[in-house]
């Protein structure tokens, strides 16, 4: 696994991120690194999400730091002139998928279906995002589409949230959740990095009880 994957999977959350603006995206990477969650993936459903990107890696250089919510080539571009570690699409779209692999970017195409996994299974791929998790029936109609692929990981994203991500990340092949409960709009949009970094640390110490493997 890529060493990238592995470092998302010991963190065990990614903060998913629509930036307001640009000017947030520093003082979050620094309320992020300062709760000892240095990752996040920004998403393409804002217009900062490319600047973002590229002034919370300048801010903190060690930081994870990937794009969401990617839906075309130039996205991805853009992404990576940003600077992205790693690239995550809300579906499974092989031009993205392939063009990612090809230059050997990290990516994880979101499944909710035993087809789009069987894409996911036949191009190598060692994670995939499970999206929209909650909706489509949560942990246990993951494990279900799971079984006849066992040498796969899973990021499930939509509805995850403090209360039930426990319940998530106490099966051993899921590598990380998504969730934005410690990074919502409304935190964001008052600027409280405080409360985000005293959430992100909260959740940090609960991904620390709970016993998971080493990725």
């Amino acid at each position: 696994m890529n060493e990238i994957l592995r470092r998302i999977g010991r963190h065990g959350i990614v903060p998913v991120i629509a930036l307001p603006d640009a000017d947030t995206a520093t003082p979050l990477a620094k309320a992020l690194v300062a709760g000892n969650l240095p990752v996040a993936e920004v998403t393409f459903r804002s217009e900062a999400a490319a600047e973002g990107i590229a002034r919370m890696k300048e801010a903190e250089p060690d930081m994870l730091v990937g794009a969401g919510t990617v839906l075309t080539l130039a996205q991805v571009r853009a992404a990576l002139d940003a600077d992205a570690s790693f690239i995550v699409a809300p579906g499974f779209d092989p031009e993205i998928v392939d063009y990612c692999l090809e230059r050997d970017i990290p990516v994880m195409p979101g499944i909710a279906t035993a087809s789009e996994l069987t894409q996911a299974v036949k191009r190598g791929l060692p994670a995939v995002k499970f999206f929209p998790a909650e909706q489509m029936g949560g942990l246990a109609t993951l494990k279900a589409l799971a079984g006849p692929y066992p040498n796969v990981l899973f990021m499930p994203t939509g509805g995850i949230n403090a209360a039930n991500m426990a319940l998530y990340l106490s099966w051993q092949r899921i590598l990380a959740v998504g969730g934005s409960w410690m990074v919502a709009k409304d935190l964001l949009a008052a600027q409280r990095f405080n409360d985000i970094r005293d959430m992100a640390a909260h959740a940090v110490r609960m991904v620390a009880g709970l016993g998971r493997p080493q990725f």
